[in-house]
């Protein structure tokens, strides 16, 4: 397994894989992500596998030590000097899962952002993966102000 940042050539894999791991409400499109790699493409790690993108994250820094919806869709609130990275997706094809390719990308990102010397990473994810976050270092910070997709997540927080 390698693992990368993204270039603006894996958006179409990267689209796919968000596409299988998310309910459509949930799921940034294709032009949401192209917007994200125009901006920060440095904030996107890729797992590759076989010539192929197994798995994938991404998300924004800012200052704001809270994920809000609009960061999701609005890749202009992206601060290249955050303290706070954002972590909007962890996505993992299907026939990838359980092989732990998203755990590697996780402690790939952690490690860069301690490297950076930020003040840490945030995100939310539903109740079935507080889990698989907490066992990365993550802190459960209970039901997130994000209403993203309709859906009641749980925001978590890992502090450097």
């Amino acid at each position: 397994m390698i693992i990368r940042s993204a270039v603006p050539e894996d958006l179409p894999e990267i689209a796919r894989a968000e596409e299988l791991s998310f309910p459509e409400a949930e799921a940034a499109s294709r032009e949401t992500i192209a917007g994200r790699l125009a901006v920060y493409p440095d904030r996107f790690r890729v797992a590759v596998e076989d010539g192929r993108i197994a798995a994938c994250v991404n998300g924004m820094l800012t200052n704001e030590p809270d994920l809000r919806d609009e960061m999701y869709e609005d890749a202009s609130l992206h601060d290249a000097d955050g303290c706070w990275q954002m972590i909007f997706s962890v996505c993992t094809l299907p026939d990838c899962r359980g092989r732990g390719y998203a755990s590697a990308l996780l402690r790939r990102l952690i490690d860069d952002v301690r490297r950076e010397r930020r003040r840490g990473l945030v995100l939310t994810c539903k109740e079935h993966m507080i889990g698989f976050y907490a066992a990365l270092g993550f802190a459960d910070e209970g039901i997130s102000g994000s209403a993203h997709g309709g859906a009641v997540w749980h925001q978590m927080r890992l502090t450097l």
